[in-house]
């Protein structure tokens, strides 16, 4: 039985991010340089993204690109960011037949122009798509994120529209790029690594991890069911006794 058989349609994440870790890794294993590891990793995000739609999946998070992958070797940064208009320049057609929203989160100003644009470009093209969001995060991390929330609020109270005592989880919520978006119930990470690299780091605090050692770009769409179908299997207590969620569900 394939794992897609298994997994209970009425209890699939409305939220997954993946930590596309492995490239390369993967690259190096084939005696090429890490880029060809990039170049050779989009099947495996066309693959998740109809995975994730298929199995009805609201909101897809892509883990593209970090603010730390800046300080990587120049010729590897520039390889990604050309790889990166290719590709949302011959996906764009795909991503409409699919019903896919494209969106991003991060500091997009620091792309470089040709990047920005063509990514623009996608999102105006695919607004009006409703199957599934997709969202890459480029230049993007979790402390860069809460520092950008904690610029806002520190704003809003010294004009005058927000007393400190006032603050509450709420408000940061309100601050954060993902803030129109669920929490991911499912966080992915391939590679074999086990840490979450500076990722959604609000976002997780309940979030369940599931670690592959599937390089990224050998990822495919049975490894996605097998991650969901694990999730599904787990018991997720927000805080409460598995005693309390089991009599919230019904289950005694």
């Amino acid at each position: 039985m394939k794992y897609i058989d298994e997994i209970d349609r009425q209890r699939v994440p409305r939220h997954i991010a993946i930590i596309m870790d492995g490239n390369g890794r993967w690259a190096q294993r084939q005696e090429h340089a890490r880029i060809y590891g990039h170049q050779h990793a989009l099947e495996a995000v066309r693959q998740s993204v109809e995975a994730a739609a298929e199995l009805g999946v609201e909101v897809l998070t892509l883990y593209t690109f970090s603010t730390e992958n800046w300080n990587r070797p120049k010729e590897e940064v520039d390889g990604l960011m050309a790889l990166i208009v290719k590709a949302v320049h011959e996906e764009t057609p795909l991503l409409q037949k699919n019903g896919v929203k494209l969106c991003t989160i991060g500091d997009i100003q620091r792309l470089p122009d040709t990047s920005r644009t063509e990514l623009e470009q996608c999102i105006a093209d695919t607004s009006s798509n409703s199957r599934i969001t997709l969202v890459l995060a480029l230049s993007y991390s979790g402390r860069w994120e809460l520092t950008q929330a904690l610029k806002a609020v520190a704003t809003e109270v010294a004009q005058g529209r927000l007393q400190p005592q006032d603050i509450t989880e709420d408000t940061m919520q309100r601050h954060l790029v993902t803030s129109e978006w669920p929490d991911p119930d499912l966080l992915i990470r391939t590679g074999g690594e086990q840490r979450i690299s500076n990722f959604l780091l609000w976002q997780s605090a309940y979030t369940e991890f599931y670690f592959s050692e599937q390089l990224w770009p050998d990822f495919r769409k049975e490894d996605l069911y097998e991650a969901v179908l694990q999730y599904q299997q787990r018991q997720r207590r927000f805080g409460k006794t598995g005693d309390q969620v089991a009599s919230d569900s019904g289950q005694e």
